[in-house]
């Protein structure tokens, strides 16, 4: 949070609050059913955070952060998506894409890079994996994508 501009933290603070909300969601879920349920509706309120922030249910606290923040800005539905691509991955590949595409639009929407992004993911799966093999395999991919140039991209940030 040092590295975001001052007036921009409350934008990025609320941003991974959400990250993390949908994180939990995905450790606590021990029913895949249940799991897509509630990602279907983190997934209506960003899109009606987008299109009409006015009309977001009262009570939650984190829905009245990200209307402060992110009201009639689109590209959050992409988190719950990746989530639940998550939550229903069978297999490796499926596992690497889901992560992937979570550290991906989580990067894109704070501001930096999706390959950057990609490679936090991974590490992001890992953490969520029960089976030691799949974690493994998992922080493996991470380790031997390729590393990128440092770069401060705080500055083209989207919030």
């Amino acid at each position: 949070m040092v590295a975001v501009p001052q007036a921009r933290r409350p934008a990025a603070a609320v941003l991974w609050a959400l990250a993390e909300r949908l994180t939990k969601l995905l450790h606590d879920a021990r029913e895949p059913l249940i799991g897509q349920i509630k990602l279907a509706w983190w997934r209506d309120m960003m899109a009606m955070l987008a299109s009409d922030p006015a009309a977001l249910p009262r009570g939650e606290p984190l829905l009245a952060a990200l209307q402060a923040s992110w009201g009639g800005k689109g590209g959050l539905d992409a988190l719950p998506d990746a989530a639940e691509a998550m939550l229903l991955a069978e297999d490796d590949d499926a596992r690497a894409d889901g992560s992937m595409a979570f550290g991906a639009a989580l990067f894109a929407l704070s501001g930096g890079g999706e390959d950057s992004g990609r490679r936090w993911g991974l590490v992001w799966g890992a953490a969520l994996q029960e089976g030691a093999l799949e974690a493994h395999q998992l922080f493996a991919a991470a380790r031997n994508r390729p590393s990128l140039p440092r770069e401060n991209s705080m500055e083209t940030g989207r919030f």
